[in-house]
Parts: C-alpha cells; sequence; structure tokens
C-alpha cells in the first residue's frame, strides 16, 4: 500500500507545524521507548541492521536500501513511512510489541523530520552549563531565591500560582524534620513564633545545619546508597565491623566535607599521597557490599561478583547508570557497552579481596582501628597465656627430661602417638594453636590429669586471647594489588567463562572523558574524573537525590537512571543551574541545602485545593509545599525525641534494640540469637540499630534491604505500617513516657494535653481538637479504672520504668491518648 501524507489527520498537522521538536527531550526518549531495543545499542538484538541511536545508523540506509531518515523530507523517510503504515509486515513497531507508538509521538517524529531532523546527544549527557533566571511577571514579588525564579516561571506556564507561605509551626517542623530528622523542640517552637524579625527563619536553618544531628540525619540516605550493613549477608551472614566507617560518613557530612573531596576519599582515599587514616577508612565505602562467604563457595566467584557490585554502585550513585544490565551483553537503550562494563570494572578489579570466607565477617584487606580498651584486653589475655605456657614448660621438663640445651622432640615425648610428636615436641607450648592443645588434652586425659589440667588451662587461655584478638575494631578497606591483575570481557558475566578480549581500565566511549594520559588508570583516577567538570553527571545526579530528600520526589523522577529510558526533568534549567552553581561553590552541601529551604517554593504550604490535586497528584509542578509519610526510621526518632527518651550520643558500635522474638533464629536456621541490649543503648537513633542482612531491623517496614545500592526511595501506607506505630514496644513505650512527661510537667488536664498535642504535631491544640480529645481522655480514665490490671499492663511496657508516683489508671489513660495523637496523620507526616 503506497504510504502518502494525505492520509494525515488535518489537525495532527497543525500540530506538526506549530511546535519545534528538541531531539533530546522530545525525540530520543520516543526512539529509547520504543524503538532501541531491536534498533538500539545491543547489537546482538539489532534487527535489519538498523540503528537509531546512532546519528550515522539512523540517516544511513535501511534494509530496503531506503535511507531510514531524510532530514526534511518526509515521503523519502522510510522511519515515517514504516511508523504510519498499516500494513502488519511493515508497520513499525510492529503489532505484537509491547511498545506502540501514540498519535502525538508519531506526530513528534514527522514534525522533527520536518524541521530538518537535527541530531544532538541525550540531555543528560551534555555538560550542564548555567542559564539564566527566568524572568517573573505575575509573581515575580514573591522569588525569594533563583529557585524560585525557574519554579515560578513554569507556574506562570501552566496558568497557576504558588501557594501561600506555610505558617511557622509547619515550617519549623518541615525544615527540623529534614535538616535533623528530629522533630523541634517547644523551647524552639516559642522562639520561632516570638521572633518577628526579617531573619528569624534563616537563624533557625543556620543553627539546625551547625547540630551535630545534621550529620546523623544525612548518613542514612548515604547508608542506603553505600548498601551499609553489620554483617555479610546469604546464608551464615557473619556479622561484620563496619560501623567506623559510618561514623566516618556521619563527621564529614557535620564537617560539611565538600562533595568532591566527600567522593574521592570513599572510592580512592587508600590511594591518595600519604594518605591518613581517616581517608583509607574512608575507602571502605567499597567493601560495603554483601559477601558470600558459604562452605563449598568458590572463592573466585564471590570475588568477582563484589567487583561487579562495586562498579554498579558506583555508576548508580555518581553517574544515574544502570550499569548492571551490561554484564551479559551491551545496553539496550543506553551508549554503554559490554567493553564499556568490563573497562570500568577494572577500576575495581585491583584490590587483593581473594573472594574466600572468613571466620567471621572480616576479609582482607582491613584497617586495625583498635581502642586501647581493646588493645588492653589483647594484652591482659596474652599475659595470662604466657603465664599459664610457662607453667607448661616447666611442667614438660619433668615429665620428659632430656639433656639441657636439647629440644623436647629429642625426649619421649617423640614416641606420643598422632600427631602428638608434632604438637608437642616440635612446638613451644608458647605457639601452641587451639587444635594442637584439644587433641593434647584429649590424651592425657585419665593418662596424667595434672599434665591435662595444665593443658587445659593453656587452651582457654589460648581461647580468650583468640577471641579478644578476633573483636579488635578492624574495618575492610581497599588497597590495591602489587601485579595488575588481567581483565577479561566475561561471556554472559559468568567468572569462568571469560572472552579473548582483554580490556583495561577506562570510562564509558559515549562520555568522552578522559581521566589521565601515559599511565595506566585506577580508582583516584575514576573518582578525580566523576567530580571534574568534564563529567555531566555527577552534579545533576547528586544535586537530583538532595532535591528527592527534600520534596519527595527528584526533578528528574527516575533519580537512579538518567539514561535515555529514565525520565525527562521536569524543571531542566533549574536541576543544571543547581549542579553548575554546586560545582562552582566548592561542592558546598550545606550552602545547597540551604539554598533549597531558604526558597518560597520549599517554604510554600502544603494545604491544597483538590482542582490542584487532580491536575498534578504528584505535586511534579511545585505549586504547593511538600507533603509526605515520614520514612519508618524518622518516625521512630520523632517518637523517642517526643517523649524524651531518647539518647543521643554520637557514634559508637550498634546497639539491638526491641525486636520481635525468633526473628533471627527462624532466618538462620536457629544459629543466630538475637539478644537485645539494655539500658539507654536501645534508645538510641535509629542510624545506630544492628542491621543484619538477611533480616533488617523489623521497625523498618518501608527501607532498602540494604544488599545492593538504593538510591530512590518509597513510601508505603499499609497496614503493616500502622500494626508497627501503634503496638511495637517502642512506640507502646514513648506513648506511656510521652503521657508520664505530661502528667509530671503539667497540672490541669487542659495543659498536658496542650503540651502533649504540640510534642507530636508541632503546634497549637485548637479548641475543638482539646474538646474532642479531652472527652477522649475521660472514656480512657474510666475504662481503665474498670480494668486496672490492664491499666498495669500497658504501663509496664518496655524497659523503662513507670513513675511510681503516678496512679496506673492515670498513666496508662494519658499513654493510650498519647498513642492516639502520635498516630494522627500530620504526626505522621511532613506537613
Amino acid at each position: 500500500m503506497m504510504f502518502s501524507l494525505k492520509r494525515f489527520p488535518i489537525l495532527l498537522w497543525v500540530m506538526v507545524l506549530s511546535v519545534r521538536a528538541e531531539f533530546s527531550q522530545d525525540i530520543l526518549p520516543i526512539l529509547s521507548d520504543t524503538c532501541f531495543v531491536c534498533h538500539g545499542p545491543d547489537e546482538a538484538a539489532r534487527k535489519s541492521g538498523l540503528r537509531l541511536d546512532t546519528e550515522e545508523g539512523a540517516f544511513g540506509k535501511s534494509k530496503s536500501g531506503a535511507p531510514a531518515i531524510v532530514a526534511g523530507d518526509l515521503e523519502a523517510s522510510e522511519l515515517i513511512r514504516r511508523i504510519l503504515s498499516t500494513e502488519p509486515d511493515e508497520v513499525m513497531p510492529p503489532p505484537d510489541a509491547l511498545r506502540q507508538l501514540s498519535d502525538e509521538q508519531k506526530t513528534a517524529l514527522q514534525r522533527w523530520v520536518k524541521e530538518g531532523a537535527g541530531w544532538g546527544t541525550h540531555w543528560a549527557y551534555e555538560k550542564p552549563s548555567l542559564p539564566a533566571l527566568p524572568r517573573l511577571t505575575n509573581i515575580a514579588g514573591i522569588a525569594r531565591n533563583a529557585i524560585d525564579h525557574f519554579v515560578f516561571s513554569r507556574l506562570e506556564k501552566e496558568g497557576l500560582i504558588p501557594s501561600q507561605e506555610a505558617n511557622k509551626e509547619a515550617l519549623i517542623r518541615r525544615v527540623t524534620l529534614d535538616l535533623l530528622g528530629l522533630p523541634p523542640t517547644l523551647s524552639e517552637i516559642e522562639s520561632l513564633l516570638a521572633d518577628d524579625s526579617i531573619g528569624a527563619y534563616e537563624a533557625v536553618v543556620d543553627r539546625l545545619l551547625r547540630s551535630p544531628h545534621y550529620g546523623e540525619r544525612w548518613a542514612w540516605d548515604w547508608l542506603d546508597a553505600a548498601r551499609y550493613a553489620d554483617t555479610n549477608g546469604f546464608q551464615g551472614d557473619p556479622s561484620r565491623t563496619m560501623w567506623p566507617w559510618r561514623d566516618w560518613v556521619v563527621r564529614a557530612f557535620n564537617a560539611n566535607m565538600p562533595y568532591d573531596q566527600f567522593t574521592i576519599e570513599q572510592l580512592a582515599g587508600d590511594l591518595l599521597p600519604e594518605a591518613t587514616r581517616d581517608q583509607i577508612l574512608a575507602s571502605g565505602f567499597n567493601r560495603n557490599h554483601m559477601h558470600n562467604g558459604e562452605g563449598g563457595r568458590i572463592s573466585e566467584e564471590t570475588r568477582v561478583e563484589n567487583v561487579f557490585d562495586r562498579a554498579e554502585t558506583t555508576g548508580t550513585i555518581w553517574l544515574g547508570a544502570t550499569f548492571n544490565c551490561c554484564r551479559c551483553h551491551d545496553h539496550k537503550f543506553d551508549p554503554i557497552s559490554q567493553k564499556d562494563y568490563f573497562s570500568f570494572y577494572d577500576f575495581f578489579n585491583q584490590t587483593s579481596e581473594d573472594g574466600r570466607g572468613r571466620g567471621g565477617g572480616q576479609a582482607p584487606p582491613v584497617l586495625d582501628i583498635s581502642t586501647p580498651e581493646e588493645e588492653l584486653r589483647i594484652a591482659e589475655t596474652d599475659a595470662k597465656r604466657l603465664a599459664i605456657a610457662h607453667d607448661v614448660e616447666v611442667f614438660e621438663w619433668k615429665k620428659f627430661p632430656r639433656p639441657e640445651g636439647t629440644l623436647l622432640g629429642e625426649s619421649a615425648a617423640k614416641d606420643l602417638p598422632g600427631n602428638l610428636p608434632r604438637y608437642i615436641g616440635l612446638t613451644e607450648p608458647s605457639k601452641r594453636g587451639v587444635d594442637a592443645l584439644l587433641e593434647s588434652v584429649g590424651y592425657f586425659k585419665g593418662k596424667d590429669d595434672t599434665y591435662a589440667g595444665l593443658l587445659d588451662q593453656l587452651l582457654k587461655a589460648v581461647r580468650a586471647r583468640d577471641t579478644a584478638a578476633t573483636n579488635i575494631t578492624r574495618v575492610m578497606i581497599m588497597d590495591t594489588v602489587k601485579e595488575q591483575r588481567t581483565t577479561f570481557i566475561l561471556n554472559k558475566g559468568a567468572y569462568d567463562k571469560p572472552t579473548e578480549i582483554q580490556v583495561v581500565a577506562a570510562l564509558p566511549e559515549s562520555l568522552s572523558g578522559v581521566v589521565a594520559n601515559g599511565k595506566r588508570q585506577n580508582r583516584l583516577d575514576l573518582a578525580r574524573w566523576l567530580v571534574s567538570k568534564e563529567n555531566p553527571l555527577t552534579a545533576r545526579v547528586s544535586v537530583n537525590r538532595y532535591w528527592q530528600a527534600f520534596f519527595g520526589g527528584g526533578l528528574v523522577k527516575s533519580v537512579e537512571d538518567f539514561g535515555r529510558q529514565g525520565a525527562k526533568p521536569s524543571h531542566p534549567d533549574l536541576l543544571d543551574w543547581l549542579a553548575v552553581t554546586f560545582m562552582e561553590s566548592g561542592w558546598d552541601v550545606k550552602a545547597l541545602h540551604k539554598q533549597i529551604v531558604m526558597s518560597d517554593t520549599y517554604r510554600q504550604s502544603s494545604k491544597v485545593a483538590a482542582s490542584l490535586v487532580e491536575r498534578d497528584p504528584e505535586n511534579r509542578l511545585l505549586a504547593r509545599g511538600p507533603r509526605f509519610r515520614l520514612p519508618s526510621w524518622m518516625l521512630r526518632d520523632v517518637a523517642l525525641a517526643a517523649s524524651g527518651l531518647m539518647h543521643d550520643p554520637l557514634g559508637g558500635p550498634p546497639m539491638k534494640p526491641y525486636q520481635l522474638d525468633g526473628i533471627w533464629e527462624e532466618a538462620t536456621f536457629g544459629k543466630k540469637r538475637y539478644e537485645q541490649d539494655k539500658g539507654e543503648a536501645i534508645y538510641r537513633r535509629s542510624l545506630y540499630i544492628f542491621w543484619r542482612r538477611i533480616v533488617g531491623p523489623t521497625m523498618f517496614f518501608d527501607n532498602s534491604a540494604r544488599q545492593t545500592c538504593t538510591v530512590k526511595k518509597f513510601r508505603t501506607n499499609t497496614p503493616l505500617h500502622a500494626l508497627t506505630t501503634l503496638n511495637d514496644v517502642t512506640y507502646v513505650e514513648a506513648a506511656r513516657v510521652l503521657g508520664q512527661r505530661v502528667l509530671l510537667e503539667e497540672s490541669t488536664d487542659e495543659a498536658r494535653l496542650d503540651r502533649l498535642f504540640c510534642l507530636a504535631t508541632s503546634r497549637g491544640i485548637t479548641a475543638e481538637e482539646r474538646a474532642v480529645l479531652l472527652k477522649r481522655l475521660d472514656l480512657l480514665k474510666h475504662d481503665f479504672a474498670d480494668h486496672p490490671d490492664q491499666a498495669t499492663a500497658l504501663i509496664r511496657v518496655g524497659d523503662s520504668e513507670p513513675n511510681s508516683s503516678l496512679e496506673p489508671v492515670d498513666l496508662a489513660a494519658w499513654a493510650s491518648l498519647a498513642s492516639l495523637v502520635l498516630n494522627l496523620d500530620e504526626a505522621l507526616t511532613k506537613e
């Protein structure tokens, strides 16, 4: 059937001629989404030899001999003929393809060809430049900073106006939760309400940025991305000591370490000239991956998978690239080949880690950062071991007599059975290990109980010394082998199927970056390039994740994917402005955060009309303030802080708070038993909770599993959420202590309720709310008076002791009311 433009609808032709198509924003996403599976970068999957992902392929001849695209000529363009064909054997995409072109997409492709088929690269691979601030007409007066110019300009085009500024109570709660992960105190709220100066809000922001809790809040997101946990994962799931690296991250955020330095030290701190201990410790970032050390596991397979993880984590965090697609084949959508993948892999293939399992979770290379207490414990246990070894040696001179100056092996000890001549005759007592002593004790028990007893004492002393040595703080880090490994492309990513194609460390060709000249490249070269202005991705990807943290979603919705299949930015000029100014500021993270929270865009009220929700349900246009459910880790911290239970020293080993019985045992076939900590430790921030890789902390119902790199946040509103915040021991105890707090701090029910409500929501209670809750309180008091046993049971939940001066019925009633308020929607939500 002949193709004719006459059959194309007139209305669509009007659209073709009215708006000029932009290749990177309008055309490339269409080609990527519907065409690249068969006509893209993956040579093995390519049909008919036609490529539409490169300019040469798109403007070359198709299989039929006709040009795929002829600039300015719709009739001569095979691409246009195929997408408009009604013949099943000709139309593209084929009728059975999962993705089909819409009429609007066909229109856009025709408009593009008609206008000259201008080519370009994917927007994310173009270096960002500093765009001019848009001029505002209708709403110029309320733009506080550059962010507002970009956002409000878009709103003007959409015929919308920004929401009014949130009230002071909502604003201080929002910004304190965002910057610290904690609610504001009552005194902080009162101070802001009493301050009518122009700089009152900015003073709050500056105070929060100086807080040591700032680093704890922002470390959480980084730990999700870095796949941090306190165990290796897999069936045995042995513990590892990585918490000193976690504390390094907190210190780095609090010190406002420039993001480029933050990047370089984590990817290659060990390679820096005269690297400090802290810089070497920072390189533990790339040892946070899971490690399969199960019995029978092939160590080389584990090692290769660990290198995969390092390469892919780096690609996700700094490049927003889906590198894992390329282990087995060329990427189907993005210009990253399998050769590119393994060249990138080679950067991380040069560490001495051998993939072997160890008795614990500390696979070399490791950094010894023993504490003085740990070193003292080793010295004490070793001194005791040596003292007993001396007693054994004295006894053996009598038991196995021989001439002065001769070895024990020249005595009757040489005639002992089994391994004993070697274990005893040829090894000094001070050098004997567990196996030698076990066999020795077993043989001499019943034959010479005095000797067996001495050997048993030595065995116990050796075990005590070994335990002390094993428990010293060692952190897995990176290093570099003396002789470089050769890296080959692996067939389908299989560790034991190398091809003959050897590669060396290099960046993907599509990024056209050159890390250095004249020498073999290493991780330090890579890290420096990642934060250089030659790299178009790192600054964009990083500011986008920070935007997600404040607004609930990134300017690019697919925060993990800046490739051709990723989402287009909602405000591309704003994204580039933020990226460029971030770099020009010296990669100043706190300055970026301040810029965001000082904007009028951020300070808008989250109250919204139904018509705006219908038009923009996800708030992509930013015509209102952010409002979304707090993450589970922050909900726990908020409850502890509001109640006054929180114990908040910075850093240190992880702790184990309340957890349901049997969770670890079931996941580890009974081999691991959860032993809850006691005292103040269980009330520390969520950041410090022990994270078992195969079964994470049960109270975190919406968090990544920390098994692989995760940068995209997800929220849930399932029954599990409510069951946790209503029934988990932490929340029940926090509610009881909150009730106890207001009972002791105020003398009337009205004043107590006002204080409780403000502690939970950061705002004053209304008269109507007060009346409803006081009525509820009265019902609770009567109910518990009729069931005093239930009151007693409720106030005994948790390890902290209830105040003995309070009546159990009153305390139980206020505990229940506090639980109700802590579970109000606005208490669980960032308004």
